[in-house]
């Protein structure tokens, strides 16, 4: 039975994603994933992220891929291949 936490760290996300933290931190930087900053100075050269479940649904609900739409072929003209001579 598998729990499910309410607050992740960039490392335990990135465990269940099977990804490197760092791609984590750069989310959050980037702003595609929300997180908090639960160091005790904010904007320390360390911060200490924590991500919300909700933050990481709403991540992954952005980020998911759609089925292309299936292209419809078009038959090309053929070239007429006699060669016309004018005179």
């Amino acid at each position: 039975m598998t729990i499910l936490r309410r607050k992740y760290t960039p490392p335990q996300l990135a465990a269940e994603y099977g990804i490197s933290p760092d791609k984590v931190v750069a989310w959050i930087i980037s702003g595609e994933l929300k997180a908090i900053d639960a160091s005790s100075n904010r904007g320390s050269p360390r911060p200490r992220y924590l991500i919300d479940r909700a933050d990481i649904e709403a991540f992954e609900q952005a980020r998911a891929v759609n089925p292309p739409t299936p292209k419809i072929k078009r038959r090309r003209r053929r070239r007429d291949t006699e060669v016309k001579q004018y005179f």
